[in-house]
């Protein structure tokens, strides 16, 4: 018996061991660190005051604490009623008063002064070099380069954990769920503008090292700013519990050299030239569904799911569903304008190309297999229901 449970007992401290080995993780790229207690390493001069607001403020209050409760201390000790001390009669004390109304006055104005100087300087978000605005979707984020160079290009940017991670089939990486497709990329000490704003509920652009946390809001148009000062990935997340996948919404910024970025600029440039589409031009199904199923995999598949069948309850399946058996009308209207009421929104920020391919993908995929009516849906259809 002894033997076994010794066996045994090793066995399992060697098992915890493996695992403890399996599950070590280093710190996130540009993200937080394993046990980290203090804010995020800055990369801006905001970023920079933010600590040290924190810091100073946290000294503040650790001497005030430590100074209260130290007097309070020593009054229930040295005139407790054992050694005969006799309890003060007086109600009012014109220094006393005086004493606890200008200190804690001093205090807050000395705490005030520089945190007001720091937000007043991250509100100023005149004389960018670049503008770039950042549109919060269930559950991505969209990147329009406004003003600068670079002005024209246009991306989406998603999640890129392996699903096979998230499932617990692989082990997770040291940037689970912080790491995306299409970083926001920009050009180290530049001032950067980002516009928020959202396309269905609010959502918030956070990258601690820049200390910019900025609200998305939908109908409304925010702006905060940041000047890099070194290169390298920045990662962050929505703040705003936005629905299902919240958690699946990280943002990552890649700040490189002038000489680096004016490269990705004309890169992007050349890509989107080459994949620029033709709305009038009249598409094979088989090019339809080629291109809605990678339309599909990056816009739908996070609430309906690879196989169609939706989450019960909350996202219906397209599998089979009337809507999409039915009149190409219907479902087109669905995608341009969402079901109000529903978690379903808009997808008209989409080309006309993508909604037609995602559209005619979704009507022969699965066991749809195009039986129902209008299989194909063309450019032009979407074109003429906008």
């Amino acid at each position: 018996m002894k033997k076994w449970l010794s066996g045994s007992l090793g066995a399992v401290l060697v098992n915890l061991l493996a695992c403890g080995t399996a599950l070590a993780v280093n710190d996130s790229v540009g993200g937080p660190k394993v046990n980290e207690l203090n804010l995020q390493d800055p990369v801006t001069v905001i970023a920079a005051d933010i600590q040290w607001l924190h810091w100073m403020m946290l000294a503040i209050c650790l001497v005030i604490f430590l100074g209260v409760f130290s007097v309070m201390f020593y009054s229930i000790w040295a005139h407790r009623k054992s050694r005969g001390v006799k309890p003060a009669t007086f109600h009012e004390s014109i220094g006393v008063e005086i004493a606890w109304t200008v200190i804690p006055f001093i205090i807050v104005i000395g705490m005030a002064l520089p945190a007001t100087k720091t937000v007043v300087a991250m509100k100023d978000t005149t004389n960018a070099d670049l503008t770039v605005k950042a549109t919060g979707y269930q559950w991505k984020w969209g990147y329009d380069y406004l003003n600068g160079e670079g002005e024209g290009i246009s991306f989406l940017s998603n999640l890129a954990t392996p699903a096979e991670q998230i499932a617990g089939r692989e082990p997770k990486g040291d940037n689970y769920l912080l790491e995306v497709d299409n970083p926001l990329v920009v050009p180290v000490n530049k001032k950067i503008r980002v516009i928020t704003t959202a396309n269905d509920v609010i959502h918030s652009w956070m990258v601690p090292a820049f200390g910019v946390k900025q609200d998305a809001i939908p109908g409304f148009v925010r702006d905060t700013w940041f000047r890099a000062e070194k290169t390298g990935e920045f990662r962050g997340q929505c703040a705003e519990l936005c629905g299902k996948d919240h958690a699946y919404m990280p943002i990552v910024v890649k700040v490189v050299s002038q000489e680096d970025y004016t490269k990705w600029v004309g890169e992007q440039q050349a890509k989107m030239a080459a994949l620029a589409d033709d709305p009038n031009k009249v598409w094979t199904p088989d090019e339809l569904v080629a291109r809605g199923e990678k339309v599909y995999a990056s816009n739908c598949v996070a609430c309906h799911q690879a196989n169609g069948k939706g989450v019960p309850g909350t996202f219906p399946a397209l599998d089979g569903d009337a809507v999409v058996l039915g009149p190409k009308a219907g479902q087109i209207e669905t995608e341009l304008k969402g079901r109000p009421g529903t978690a379903m929104a808009s997808f008209a920020h989409l080309s006309d190309v993508e909604l037609a391919a995602v559209v005619t993908y979704i009507r022969h995929a699965w066991s749809n297999q195009g039986k129902g009516q209008d299989p194909v849906v063309q450019p032009q259809d979407i074109k003429a229901a906008r």
